[in-house]
């Protein structure tokens, strides 16, 4: 069983300078510190670390009537648009950032990121 506090995917050593890149794990922060790319030192975005997001697993989705909606009750299956074991949709502030599984750890339901999803700009 998986621990909450060991994440699957490492993450950036903020305090080193000349951090190397994990693909897709690292992704926005300095590769080296030279100053020839333009990127940022990890110490200038500490500013930010403290600046809530919103997360959101997206398990799947159902679309109905509103008189549909108002006939749910306790014990009602909803059925969605994903079948069982497909992928997860990850949204950082209604922005699709990973998919991932949805897995049990202890007593709580949690999710292990399987694929980082480049932005699209």
């Amino acid at each position: 069983m998986s621990n909450p506090n060991e994440p699957g995917m490492p993450l950036p050593d903020l305090e080193n300078e000349g951090m190397d890149v994990v693909p897709g794990a690292n992704a926005g922060f300095p590769v080296d510190d030279d100053g020839d790319d333009g990127s940022k030192e990890a110490a200038d975005l500490e500013a930010i670390f403290d600046v809530p997001v919103n997360v959101s697993a997206v398990l799947g989705r159902s679309r109905m009537d509103v008189g549909e909606l108002l006939k749910l009750g306790p014990g009602t299956v909803l059925e969605l648009d994903r079948k069982v074991g497909e992928a997860i949709d990850i949204y950082v502030n209604d922005r699709l950032v990973a998919r991932g599984e949805v897995v049990l750890v202890e007593d709580r339901l949690g999710v292990t990121m399987t694929e980082i999803i480049k932005a699209e700009r």
